[in-house]
């Protein structure tokens, strides 16, 4: 059992999501940054299925109600126990009546916390992921929350350390074409791949809204409703790119212009207000 003291500005429990509800407008959801969370189950020795905490610019401070292997992945906050430094992106043991706490990370947003067995919280629709935008899934965590573990632990854990690098505050992600690519001018492909963009603070795990030169379109009127993925960079009436994450509504009328490739998206994820943003081509 983990006992939640504080949570910072947002925290949620997340695992890999609810996959093939799109067709009664349920998106998936899950970690934002699924390369950390799979690496913080891997490091406890969880099955992939785990759930674990996604903590948001830090602040995340639980405690330990019984021996537990615990490991901190994702943006590199400090993590402390009772107060002293305690390693990151490595198994910790923590125990019983101590307190682990994340500090404010120099870079990134989102830090993740694995227990050996799991968040055991109530699954919906198979999932134990909150989807901030439809509101499925556990509520965002409170102080003085309890959070069982489960039983999801698979083979003992073999790395002391995984040399991860830290996320950047200014990628370049690729992209592919969007499907309604032709409902802009053609400068309009230029414009995104070829400049930097600015994440605004109007952003969540919905998605990024980018900042930059307005993208103009070449076709008046507006398109039905269509399916939306991860990764999406939608281009609505005042030019202003979006490009969605893992709480992405199902459908939009917009055009999406482009698509951020899935290897990338553990990137996006990572992108806190004021970061930059660079998008290529995919070759």
């Amino acid at each position: 059992m983990l006992t939640v003291l504080a949570t910072g500005p947002r925290a949620t429990v997340q695992d890999r999501g609810r996959r093939g509800w799109a067709s009664i407008g349920v998106t998936a959801s899950g970690a934002a940054d699924r390369a950390a969370a799979d690496l913080a189950n891997r490091l406890v020795g969880n099955a992939p299925a785990a759930a674990v905490v996604e903590a948001t610019a830090g602040g995340l401070r639980v405690r330990a109600e019984r021996t537990l292997l615990v490991a901190v992945t994702g943006a590199p906050a400090g993590v402390r126990v009772d107060g002293r430094p305690a390693p990151f992106d490595a198994p910790l043991p923590l125990a019983a009546g101590r307190v682990l706490d994340l500090q404010l990370p120099p870079v990134g947003l989102r830090t993740y916390l694995a227990v050996r067995g799991g968040v055991d919280v109530p699954p919906v629709l198979g999932s134990r992921s909150t989807d901030t935008l439809s509101g499925l899934g556990p509520a965002p965590l409170r102080a003085g929350d309890r959070l069982p573990v489960g039983d999801l632990a698979a083979g003992e854990p073999f790395v002391d350390v995984a040399p991860v690098r830290q996320p950047s505050s200014s990628p370049v992600l690729a992209v592919l074409p969007g499907p309604r690519r032709d409902w802009l001018e053609p400068a309009a492909w230029d414009a995104l791949t070829r400049q930097p963009w600015e994440v605004t603070a109007d952003s969540n795990r919905v998605g990024l809204r980018l900042s930059g030169p307005a993208l103009a379109r070449a076709r008046t009127g507006e398109l039905p409703s269509e399916g939306l993925v991860p990764g999406a960079v939608q281009v609505p009436p005042d030019g202003a790119p979006v490009l969605f994450l893992v709480d992405h509504p199902v459908t939009g009328g917009y055009p999406v212009l482009a698509v951020v490739t899935s290897a990338d998206l553990s990137a996006a994820a990572q992108l806190r207000p004021g970061d930059t943003v660079r998008f290529r081509p995919a070759r």
